[in-house]
Protein backbone atom coordinates (compact mmCIF):
# COMPACT_ATOMS: atom_id res chain seq x y z
CA UNK A 1 0.00 0.00 0.00
CA UNK A 2 2.85 2.42 0.85
CA UNK A 3 4.44 1.79 -2.55
CA UNK A 4 1.15 2.51 -4.33
CA UNK A 5 0.62 5.75 -2.39
CA UNK A 6 4.21 6.81 -3.16
CA UNK A 7 3.68 6.10 -6.85
CA UNK A 8 0.47 8.15 -6.91
CA UNK A 9 2.17 11.11 -5.28
CA UNK A 10 5.06 11.01 -7.76
CA UNK A 11 2.66 10.66 -10.71
CA UNK A 12 0.59 13.62 -9.51
CA UNK A 13 3.76 15.69 -9.24
CA UNK A 14 4.83 14.79 -12.78
CA UNK A 15 1.41 15.71 -14.20
CA UNK A 16 1.31 19.11 -12.54
CA UNK A 17 4.92 20.29 -12.83
CA UNK A 18 8.03 20.06 -14.96
CA UNK A 19 10.62 17.67 -13.54
CA UNK A 20 14.08 19.28 -13.54
CA UNK A 21 16.48 16.36 -13.29
CA UNK A 22 20.08 17.32 -12.44
CA UNK A 23 23.21 15.15 -12.29
CA UNK A 24 26.10 15.46 -9.84
CA UNK A 25 29.26 13.35 -9.65
CA UNK A 26 31.25 14.16 -6.54
CA UNK A 27 33.39 12.79 -3.72
CA UNK A 28 31.14 10.99 -1.25
CA UNK A 29 33.97 8.68 -0.13
CA UNK A 30 37.71 9.03 0.38
CA UNK A 31 39.73 11.80 2.05
CA UNK A 32 37.88 14.58 0.18
CA UNK A 33 34.38 13.28 0.93
CA UNK A 34 33.36 16.16 3.18
CA UNK A 35 33.68 18.52 0.21
CA UNK A 36 31.33 16.44 -1.94
CA UNK A 37 28.85 15.78 0.85
CA UNK A 38 28.57 19.48 1.68
CA UNK A 39 28.38 20.61 -1.93
CA UNK A 40 25.47 18.22 -2.47
CA UNK A 41 23.82 19.34 0.78
CA UNK A 42 23.99 23.00 -0.28
CA UNK A 43 22.52 22.47 -3.74
CA UNK A 44 19.84 20.19 -2.29
CA UNK A 45 18.93 22.83 0.30
CA UNK A 46 18.27 25.35 -2.48
CA UNK A 47 16.19 22.79 -4.36
CA UNK A 48 14.23 21.76 -1.25
CA UNK A 49 13.37 25.39 -0.61
CA UNK A 50 12.20 25.89 -4.19
CA UNK A 51 10.22 22.63 -4.29
CA UNK A 52 8.32 23.73 -1.18
CA UNK A 53 6.94 26.88 -2.82
CA UNK A 54 7.12 26.46 -6.61
CA UNK A 55 4.43 24.26 -8.16
CA UNK A 56 5.70 24.90 -11.69
CA UNK A 57 8.96 22.92 -11.43
CA UNK A 58 10.19 20.00 -9.33
CA UNK A 59 13.94 19.74 -8.79
CA UNK A 60 15.71 16.43 -8.31
CA UNK A 61 19.43 15.59 -8.01
CA UNK A 62 20.80 12.26 -9.26
CA UNK A 63 23.95 11.73 -7.20
CA UNK A 64 27.01 9.61 -8.04
CA UNK A 65 30.15 8.99 -5.96
CA UNK A 66 33.48 9.37 -7.76
CA UNK A 67 35.73 9.46 -4.68
CA UNK A 68 37.61 12.43 -6.23
CA UNK A 69 39.02 10.05 -8.85
CA UNK A 70 38.98 11.12 -12.52
CA UNK A 71 38.13 7.75 -14.12
CA UNK A 72 35.12 7.26 -11.85
CA UNK A 73 33.96 10.82 -12.54
CA UNK A 74 34.10 10.28 -16.29
CA UNK A 75 32.09 7.05 -16.03
CA UNK A 76 29.51 8.69 -13.74
CA UNK A 77 28.99 11.76 -15.91
CA UNK A 78 28.62 9.70 -19.07
CA UNK A 79 26.01 7.54 -17.31
CA UNK A 80 24.10 10.55 -15.98
CA UNK A 81 23.92 12.12 -19.42
CA UNK A 82 23.36 9.06 -21.60
CA UNK A 83 21.27 6.81 -19.36
CA UNK A 84 19.60 9.16 -16.89
CA UNK A 85 19.04 11.97 -19.42
CA UNK A 86 19.80 14.75 -16.93
CA UNK A 87 19.26 18.35 -17.96
CA UNK A 88 22.60 19.55 -16.57
CA UNK A 89 25.60 18.54 -14.47
CA UNK A 90 25.94 20.71 -11.37
CA UNK A 91 28.40 21.10 -8.50
CA UNK A 92 31.01 18.47 -9.41
CA UNK A 93 34.03 18.61 -7.09
CA UNK A 94 37.63 18.91 -8.22
CA UNK A 95 40.04 19.87 -10.99
CA UNK A 96 41.36 16.39 -11.92
CA UNK A 97 37.76 15.20 -12.28
CA UNK A 98 36.83 18.29 -14.29
CA UNK A 99 39.66 17.63 -16.75
CA UNK A 100 38.18 14.28 -17.79
CA UNK A 101 34.57 15.40 -17.54
CA UNK A 102 34.90 18.40 -19.83
CA UNK A 103 35.30 16.45 -23.12
CA UNK A 104 32.12 14.49 -22.28
CA UNK A 105 30.27 17.75 -21.62
CA UNK A 106 31.39 19.21 -24.95
CA UNK A 107 30.54 16.01 -26.81
CA UNK A 108 26.99 16.02 -25.45
CA UNK A 109 26.49 19.81 -25.50
CA UNK A 110 25.09 19.93 -21.98
CA UNK A 111 25.36 22.56 -19.25
CA UNK A 112 28.22 22.06 -16.75
CA UNK A 113 27.44 24.49 -13.96
CA UNK A 114 28.96 25.62 -10.68
CA UNK A 115 31.84 23.16 -10.41
CA UNK A 116 33.64 23.26 -7.06
CA UNK A 117 36.90 24.12 -8.81
CA UNK A 118 38.80 27.26 -9.73
CA UNK A 119 40.63 25.56 -12.60
CA UNK A 120 41.65 27.55 -15.66
CA UNK A 121 40.43 24.76 -17.94
CA UNK A 122 36.89 25.67 -16.88
CA UNK A 123 37.51 29.34 -17.65
CA UNK A 124 39.03 29.14 -21.12
CA UNK A 125 36.55 30.87 -23.40
CA UNK A 126 37.70 29.11 -26.56
CA UNK A 127 35.35 26.16 -27.01
CA UNK A 128 33.91 26.30 -23.48
CA UNK A 129 30.37 27.17 -24.52
CA UNK A 130 28.85 24.73 -22.02
CA UNK A 131 30.73 25.67 -18.81
CA UNK A 132 29.42 28.34 -16.43
CA UNK A 133 31.15 29.02 -13.10
CA UNK A 134 30.13 30.72 -9.89
CA UNK A 135 33.43 31.09 -8.06
CA UNK A 136 36.64 33.08 -8.45
CA UNK A 137 39.50 31.11 -10.00
CA UNK A 138 42.48 29.54 -8.22
CA UNK A 139 44.69 32.03 -10.06
CA UNK A 140 42.69 34.86 -8.52
CA UNK A 141 42.96 33.30 -5.05
CA UNK A 142 46.73 32.79 -5.23
CA UNK A 143 47.22 36.24 -6.79
CA UNK A 144 45.45 37.76 -3.78
CA UNK A 145 47.80 35.82 -1.49
CA UNK A 146 50.95 36.96 -3.31
CA UNK A 147 49.76 40.57 -3.40
CA UNK A 148 48.81 40.47 0.28
CA UNK A 149 52.17 39.03 1.31
CA UNK A 150 54.44 41.19 -0.84
CA UNK A 151 52.55 44.40 -0.09
CA UNK A 152 53.03 43.78 3.63
CA UNK A 153 56.74 43.05 3.79
CA UNK A 154 57.20 39.39 2.87
CA UNK A 155 60.03 38.88 0.35
CA UNK A 156 59.39 36.48 -2.55
CA UNK A 157 62.24 34.23 -1.41
CA UNK A 158 60.47 33.82 1.95
CA UNK A 159 57.47 32.11 0.30
CA UNK A 160 57.30 28.32 -0.05
CA UNK A 161 54.70 25.99 -1.59
CA UNK A 162 53.10 22.70 -0.62
CA UNK A 163 50.80 21.35 -3.31
CA UNK A 164 48.87 18.30 -4.43
CA UNK A 165 50.76 16.49 -7.19
CA UNK A 166 48.18 16.85 -9.95
CA UNK A 167 46.37 19.43 -12.06
CA UNK A 168 44.73 21.03 -9.01
CA UNK A 169 48.08 21.55 -7.30
CA UNK A 170 49.57 22.85 -10.54
CA UNK A 171 46.74 25.38 -10.94
CA UNK A 172 47.40 26.98 -7.57
CA UNK A 173 51.19 26.82 -7.86
CA UNK A 174 51.48 28.30 -11.34
CA UNK A 175 48.86 30.92 -10.52
CA UNK A 176 51.08 32.14 -7.69
CA UNK A 177 54.25 31.90 -9.80
CA UNK A 178 52.59 33.93 -12.55
CA UNK A 179 51.69 36.65 -10.06
CA UNK A 180 55.24 36.69 -8.64
CA UNK A 181 56.62 37.22 -12.16
CA UNK A 182 54.05 39.92 -12.81
CA UNK A 183 55.36 41.63 -9.68
CA UNK A 184 58.95 41.46 -11.04
CA UNK A 185 60.32 38.34 -9.32
CA UNK A 186 61.61 35.82 -11.87
CA UNK A 187 63.90 33.61 -9.77
CA UNK A 188 60.93 31.38 -8.89
CA UNK A 189 62.65 28.03 -9.50
CA UNK A 190 64.63 28.54 -6.27
CA UNK A 191 61.50 28.71 -4.10
CA UNK A 192 60.88 25.67 -1.92
CA UNK A 193 58.14 23.41 -3.26
CA UNK A 194 56.92 20.19 -1.65
CA UNK A 195 54.25 17.88 -3.15
CA UNK A 196 52.07 14.95 -2.13
CA UNK A 197 49.92 12.46 -4.08
CA UNK A 198 46.15 12.97 -4.34
CA UNK A 199 43.98 10.87 -2.00
CA UNK A 200 46.93 9.96 0.23
CA UNK A 201 48.39 11.24 3.49
CA UNK A 202 51.98 10.77 2.32
CA UNK A 203 53.16 14.31 2.98
CA UNK A 204 56.57 13.58 4.54
CA UNK A 205 58.69 13.74 1.38
CA UNK A 206 57.08 17.02 0.35
CA UNK A 207 57.63 18.40 3.82
CA UNK A 208 61.34 17.52 3.70
CA UNK A 209 61.66 19.49 0.45
CA UNK A 210 60.54 22.60 2.32
CA UNK A 211 62.56 21.77 5.43
CA UNK A 212 65.72 21.56 3.30
CA UNK A 213 65.18 24.96 1.69
CA UNK A 214 67.98 27.52 2.00
CA UNK A 215 65.67 30.31 3.19
CA UNK A 216 63.37 29.64 6.11
CA UNK A 217 59.86 30.36 4.81
CA UNK A 218 57.66 32.94 6.48
CA UNK A 219 54.64 31.99 4.39
CA UNK A 220 53.69 28.63 2.90
CA UNK A 221 51.03 28.63 0.18
CA UNK A 222 49.16 25.33 0.31
CA UNK A 223 47.10 23.80 -2.48
CA UNK A 224 45.54 20.60 -1.18
CA UNK A 225 42.59 18.91 0.51
CA UNK A 226 41.87 19.01 4.22
CA UNK A 227 43.25 15.71 5.58
CA UNK A 228 46.79 15.80 4.10
CA UNK A 229 46.95 19.56 4.58
CA UNK A 230 46.11 19.23 8.28
CA UNK A 231 48.82 16.60 8.70
CA UNK A 232 51.32 18.84 6.92
CA UNK A 233 50.49 21.92 9.02
CA UNK A 234 50.78 20.03 12.30
CA UNK A 235 54.21 18.75 11.28
CA UNK A 236 55.43 22.05 9.84
CA UNK A 237 54.49 24.03 12.93
CA UNK A 238 57.21 22.19 14.85
CA UNK A 239 59.93 23.67 12.62
CA UNK A 240 58.22 26.87 11.44
CA UNK A 241 56.16 28.01 14.46
CA UNK A 242 55.81 31.60 13.22
CA UNK A 243 55.07 30.81 9.57
CA UNK A 244 51.76 31.71 7.95
CA UNK A 245 49.93 28.79 6.32
CA UNK A 246 47.80 30.05 3.44
CA UNK A 247 45.15 27.76 1.96
CA UNK A 248 42.90 27.92 -1.09
CA UNK A 249 39.15 27.67 -0.62
CA UNK A 250 39.06 24.12 -2.02
CA UNK A 251 40.73 22.86 1.15
CA UNK A 252 37.34 23.01 2.88
CA UNK A 253 37.71 25.42 5.78
CA UNK A 254 35.35 23.69 8.20
CA UNK A 255 36.87 20.27 7.62
CA UNK A 256 40.39 21.67 7.96
CA UNK A 257 39.52 23.41 11.23
CA UNK A 258 38.16 20.16 12.63
CA UNK A 259 41.24 18.18 11.56
CA UNK A 260 43.67 20.76 12.96
CA UNK A 261 42.02 20.98 16.39
CA UNK A 262 44.54 22.96 18.46
CA UNK A 263 46.83 23.85 15.53
CA UNK A 264 44.77 26.61 13.91
CA UNK A 265 46.99 29.57 14.81
CA UNK A 266 48.43 31.38 11.76
CA UNK A 267 46.19 29.41 9.37
CA UNK A 268 44.67 31.60 6.66
CA UNK A 269 42.08 30.50 4.10
CA UNK A 270 40.87 32.44 1.07
CA UNK A 271 37.14 31.91 0.48
CA UNK A 272 34.91 32.46 -2.54
CA UNK A 273 31.78 32.89 -0.42
CA UNK A 274 31.17 35.10 2.64
CA UNK A 275 31.65 33.83 6.17
CA UNK A 276 28.58 31.66 6.79
CA UNK A 277 27.40 33.61 9.86
CA UNK A 278 27.55 37.05 8.24
CA UNK A 279 24.60 39.39 7.60
CA UNK A 280 24.82 39.26 3.82
CA UNK A 281 21.31 38.56 2.44
CA UNK A 282 21.91 35.17 0.82
CA UNK A 283 23.80 33.96 3.91
CA UNK A 284 20.84 34.85 6.13
CA UNK A 285 18.55 33.07 3.67
CA UNK A 286 20.84 30.02 3.68
CA UNK A 287 20.84 29.78 7.49
CA UNK A 288 17.09 30.31 7.65
CA UNK A 289 16.53 27.45 5.23
CA UNK A 290 18.88 25.16 7.15
CA UNK A 291 16.64 25.63 10.18
CA UNK A 292 13.57 24.96 8.06
CA UNK A 293 14.64 22.08 5.78
CA UNK A 294 17.88 20.54 7.08
CA UNK A 295 18.32 20.97 10.82
CA UNK A 296 21.17 18.46 10.98
CA UNK A 297 23.26 20.36 8.43
CA UNK A 298 26.02 22.40 10.04
CA UNK A 299 26.72 25.68 8.18
CA UNK A 300 29.93 25.61 6.15
CA UNK A 301 31.67 27.45 3.33
CA UNK A 302 31.23 24.50 0.95
CA UNK A 303 27.50 23.98 1.52
CA UNK A 304 26.97 27.76 1.30
CA UNK A 305 28.69 27.70 -2.10
CA UNK A 306 26.43 24.81 -3.10
CA UNK A 307 23.39 26.77 -1.97
CA UNK A 308 24.41 29.82 -4.02
CA UNK A 309 24.96 27.60 -7.06
CA UNK A 310 21.52 26.07 -6.56
CA UNK A 311 19.89 29.50 -6.30
CA UNK A 312 21.65 30.76 -9.44
CA UNK A 313 20.47 27.72 -11.37
CA UNK A 314 16.89 28.12 -10.13
CA UNK A 315 16.86 31.81 -11.11
CA UNK A 316 17.69 30.85 -14.69
CA UNK A 317 15.06 28.12 -14.83
CA UNK A 318 12.44 30.53 -13.48
CA UNK A 319 13.37 33.10 -16.11
CA UNK A 320 12.42 30.73 -18.95
CA UNK A 321 9.09 31.39 -20.59
CA UNK A 322 8.62 27.85 -21.86
CA UNK A 323 7.68 24.59 -20.16
CA UNK A 324 9.68 22.62 -22.74
CA UNK A 325 13.03 23.01 -21.00
CA UNK A 326 15.95 21.30 -22.73
CA UNK A 327 19.73 21.71 -22.75
CA UNK A 328 19.76 24.09 -25.70
CA UNK A 329 17.10 26.38 -24.19
CA UNK A 330 18.85 26.41 -20.83
CA UNK A 331 22.29 27.14 -22.29
CA UNK A 332 20.94 30.01 -24.36
CA UNK A 333 19.35 31.54 -21.27
CA UNK A 334 22.67 31.44 -19.38
CA UNK A 335 24.45 33.10 -22.30
CA UNK A 336 21.98 35.99 -22.16
CA UNK A 337 21.54 36.39 -18.41
CA UNK A 338 20.68 39.89 -17.25
CA UNK A 339 22.80 41.38 -14.47
CA UNK A 340 21.30 40.80 -11.02
CA UNK A 341 22.25 40.32 -7.36
CA UNK A 342 21.73 36.78 -6.06
CA UNK A 343 22.05 38.19 -2.52
CA UNK A 344 25.80 38.83 -2.27
CA UNK A 345 25.44 42.63 -2.35
CA UNK A 346 26.79 42.97 -5.89
CA UNK A 347 25.30 42.52 -9.35
CA UNK A 348 26.73 40.18 -11.97
CA UNK A 349 25.70 38.08 -14.95
CA UNK A 350 26.76 35.58 -17.57
CA UNK A 351 27.17 36.55 -21.21
CA UNK A 352 29.29 35.81 -24.28
CA UNK A 353 32.34 37.44 -22.67
CA UNK A 354 32.30 35.91 -19.21
CA UNK A 355 31.06 32.61 -17.84
CA UNK A 356 32.00 33.41 -14.23
CA UNK A 357 29.53 35.07 -11.88
CA UNK A 358 31.85 36.16 -9.04
CA UNK A 359 35.41 37.46 -8.84
CA UNK A 360 35.19 38.26 -5.14
CA UNK A 361 37.46 36.71 -2.50
CA UNK A 362 36.88 36.80 1.25
CA UNK A 363 40.04 36.07 3.29
CA UNK A 364 39.59 34.39 6.68
CA UNK A 365 41.51 33.10 9.66
CA UNK A 366 40.53 30.89 12.59
CA UNK A 367 40.28 32.67 15.95
CA UNK A 368 38.87 31.06 19.10
CA UNK A 369 37.57 28.18 16.98
CA UNK A 370 35.61 30.55 14.73
CA UNK A 371 36.17 31.96 11.26
CA UNK A 372 36.76 35.70 11.22
CA UNK A 373 37.93 38.10 8.48
CA UNK A 374 41.68 38.31 7.90
CA UNK A 375 43.16 41.63 6.77
CA UNK A 376 46.45 41.48 4.91
CA UNK A 377 48.01 44.31 6.91
CA UNK A 378 48.02 41.86 9.83
CA UNK A 379 51.03 40.21 8.15
CA UNK A 380 53.43 43.06 8.95
CA UNK A 381 52.33 43.09 12.59
CA UNK A 382 52.67 39.33 12.85
CA UNK A 383 56.38 39.39 12.02
CA UNK A 384 57.22 42.66 13.81
CA UNK A 385 60.07 41.98 16.26
CA UNK A 386 60.55 38.41 15.03
CA UNK A 387 63.39 39.12 12.62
Amino acid sequence: MKKIISFLIISFSVLNSTNIKIGMSTALSGPAKELGINMYAGVKLAFDEENSKNKKNTYKILLSDDGYEPLKAAKNVRHLIKEEKVLAIIGNVGTPTANVTLPIIKENKILFFGAFSGASVLRERQGNNYVFNYRASYAQETASMINGLLTNGIKPKEIAFFTQNDSYGDEGYFGAISELKRRGFFNTYNLAHGRYDRNTLNIEEGYISILDSIVKPKAIIIVGSYKPVAKFIKLAKEDFPDALFLNLSFVGGNALKRELKGYTKNVIITQVVPIFNSNIPIVKEYNRNIRKFSKNLKPSFVSLEGYIIGRLFIEQINSLETKNIDSKTLLNSFRKMNSFDIGLNFKSSYNNKTHQYSNKIWTTKILNDKFVPFHWNEVKFHFKGKE
